[in-house]
């Protein structure tokens, strides 16, 4: 250790650090994809939730027996015979 010259890092690299500060276009890439990954979660945590809490919001009015003939809603046990 003569001379006071700096001791090289293994963690930095021996090229010019202040241009490497940027990411490269592969890690930028990556970056996005796992942003609208997380984007896309949330939306459906919250879908999820709104069903859990009324999950009668998301059924549709009508039902497998409007196109049966004849016959009430409710009354099944004749419909089959």
């Amino acid at each position: 250790m003569d001379g006071g010259q700096p001791v090289p890092s293994p963690l930095v690299p021996l090229e010019n650090t202040l241009s490497d500060s940027s990411m490269s276009l592969e890690q930028k890439t990556t970056f996005v994809f796992v942003i609208l990954l997380f984007i896309f979660l949330g939306i459906l945590i919250v879908r999820c939730f709104r069903i859990l809490l009324d999950p009668y919001r998301s059924m549709p009015t009508s039902t497998w027996a409007d196109g049966l003939e004849g016959l009430e809603k409710g009354q099944f046990d004749h419909a089959l015979a």
